[in-house]
């Protein structure tokens, strides 16, 4: 199966990095998980981002703080699809991650989730992968059944007991 590079640029992004991966484990989707800093080490992200197609990556995922450089670096080498994972910073509160990873000039996108978006990020990598394998298609519109599911079971313990017992 088809894998996903996940990247993040410091070890204090790995509580929201391991929620993509998780999200990948779940749909069974292989990947690799490196701590690489553009800034501190551009000789490794350099050759990360350009033998991650070798590897068979199709997708990569990337988490940055701060100026937030990796994702859109990623995009600028890796000729498929980047997802950029904006992480909550103390300062601006991840707004400054988020406009670093949005705003990228044009001809080099990056798919970008919410602040702190792992799952999604694992979920949107989960889709591009879909658009060519019809058994993960099926896992996603499963996933998509438990989710409702979810919220059907919370409505109804509403229901029951009422909320202020909630």
């Amino acid at each position: 199966m088809a894998k996903v590079g996940i990247v993040m640029g410091s070890d204090s992004d790995m509580p929201v990095m391991k929620k993509a991966a998780d999200m990948l484990e779940k749909f069974g989707i292989e990947y690799e998980m490196k701590i690489i800093s553009a800034h501190r080490e551009p000789d490794v992200f350099f050759e990360y981002a350009k033998t991650a197609e070798e590897k068979d990556f199709k997708v990569i995922i990337a988490g940055a703080g701060m100026a937030a450089h990796l994702p859109g670096m990623c995009a600028a080498i890796f000729p498929m699809p980047v997802i950029g994972i904006p992480m909550h910073t103390t300062s601006l509160g991840g707004r400054d991650s988020l406009y670093s990873i949005v705003q990228m000039p044009s001809g080099i996108p990056v798919a970008t989730v919410a602040i702190n978006g792992g799952a999604n990020a694992g979920i949107l990598a989960a889709k591009i992968l879909a658009t060519s394998d019809p058994a993960l298609l099926q896992k996603l519109k499963d996933y998509k059944e438990e989710l409702k599911d979810q919220v059907v079971a919370k409505d109804a313990r509403l229901q029951e007991v009422g909320y202020k017992e909630y």
